[in-house]
């Protein structure tokens, strides 16, 4: 018998791994409940609703993404080498956590409440900081030109993240998220670089 926290993590990951599916349609308790060999009383022990299972994959993602980002300007010198890591990481993260890509896209949460979909823009936000960061880092290494648009390229940027993790999740998870970023890497930063 799994133990109150190892069933609360057996609940959220059987969730990711139902969102993988090409077609998902919309989860229910009692499909979670079914995979997970449970009765639905049961994920009501670990969560209060199934928004709050949702926000349970949004903190281990925000967690995720976010102590990586900080691993990334910790270990690099380089606000170059940390803007491509930063990106490069985001597009891994999709094509490693297929699940969790339609949550941060958004499309697991179409019919749930509206507050998880306020947090995954305030994820998107928080990644798009961190871009600007890293890129005004790279202005005082002399890396960029110094009179680049710092918001408008880090919004470009985050565009093309999140553009990548659209393309893979409607593509079924066949479109590799990270088909072509060596070649795309060198033509978001054309015209940029010092």
């Amino acid at each position: 018998m799994a133990r109150n926290g190892e069933r609360k993590i057996q609940i959220l990951q059987t969730l990711a791994q139902m969102l993988e599916g090409p077609a998902v349609a919309r989860i229910t308790t009692a499909a979670l409940a079914a995979r997970i060999e449970v009765s639905e009383a049961a994920l009501y022990r670990h969560f209060k609703s199934k928004a709050d299972m949702f926000a349970g994959l949004i903190d281990f993602v925000e967690h995720t993404l976010f102590s990586l980002i900080n691993k990334i300007t910790t270990d690099e010198h380089s606000g170059l080498v940390q803007l491509e890591a930063i990106m490069s990481m985001l597009l891994g993260f999709a094509e490693k956590n297929r699940g969790l890509t339609r949550v941060l896209i958004g499309d697991a949460l179409v019919s749930e409440d509206d507050a998880l979909q306020l947090r995954i823009n305030q994820i998107h936000e928080r990644l798009e900081a961190a871009l600007k960061q890293a890129l005004r880092f790279a202005i005082t290494r002399n890396e960029v030109l110094a009179d680049i648009d710092v918001s408008a390229q880090a919004n470009v940027m985050m565009s093309v993240v999140a553009g990548r993790w659209h393309q893979y999740a409607k593509s079924g998870f066949r479109r590799d998220p990270k088909q072509y970023w060596t070649t795309q890497w060198k033509q978001l930063m054309e015209g940029v670089l010092a």
